[in-house]
């Protein structure tokens, strides 16, 4: 860089220098051509000498990076918590105060005591499925596995966190996926002889994991709550 810009200095110097001369030859010649007046000679000398110096900032400056994306971040609330205990659902947990159940009867195969824990300040539902264990939890773990690892096209990485309470007979496993996948949380919780509760988090956005991350972060916490609060009836 340095060597380009003292070859530029030198070539400046030369052509000024022939200038020079040639301004000389006509003032002392017979034919003078007056090229250049004493003014336009000084105000040309001062634009090539400015001209140098932006090429050479321009040479040396730092180059423009871009600035990352930005998200706006959500100032979330405290976590409380109520119970929900339905009439004649065979479950109970608890649920954060910012949301609601609602039954969920357009879910594909819908049965009795399929849920939605909808919360709509982050425009996300977990739903929740129930099915009652008929000598096939093999095939319902099978079924959950499969509904989980679907998405590891898109999954950077899949996370499973084992939970076990023997007092209330509840055993689970919560699932996170990270990356752009639709669903970034799951689990199931089972007493593996009459109950299997299933869930899944969705958010009516886009799947990114920049943007969404931090909403995922805490509702994961409510999530792992329910399945630490499950109780049979």
């Amino acid at each position: 860089m340095r060597e380009h810009i003292k070859r530029t200095e030198n070539k400046l110097h030369k052509f000024l220098f022939a200038l020079q001369i040639v301004r000389v030859i006509n003032n002392n010649g017979k034919n003078r051509l007056n090229i250049f007046s004493c003014n336009s000679w000084i105000v040309f000398s001062c634009s090539l000498f400015f001209v140098l110096v932006l090429g050479m900032a321009a040479c040396t400056s730092t180059p423009t990076v871009p600035k990352p994306r930005g998200y706006l971040r959500d100032d979330f609330p405290a976590k409380t918590y109520h119970v929900f205990d339905s009439t004649g659902f065979p479950y109970r947990f608890d649920i954060p105060a910012y949301a609601k159940i609602t039954e969920d009867k357009k879910a594909y195969g819908y049965e009795p005591y399929f849920v939605n824990m909808q919360m709509p300040r982050y425009n996300a539902t977990l739903h929740i499925s129930y099915k009652r264990v008929q000598h096939n939890l093999p095939v319902l773990l099978d079924d959950t596995y499969n509904f989980v690892y679907r998405h590891v096209i898109k999954a950077d990485d899949i996370t499973e966190t084992p939970f076990i309470n023997r007092k209330r007979k509840v055993y689970g496993v919560l699932y996170e996926l990270g990356g752009d996948v639709a669903s970034s949380v799951q689990f199931y919780v089972t007493d593996s002889s009459r109950n299997f509760l299933r869930g899944s988090l969705y958010f009516m956005a886009t799947p990114n994991k920049d943007s969404l991350a931090p909403s995922i972060a805490f509702l994961t916490e409510d999530i792992a709550h329910l399945m630490q609060t499950v109780e049979w009836k």
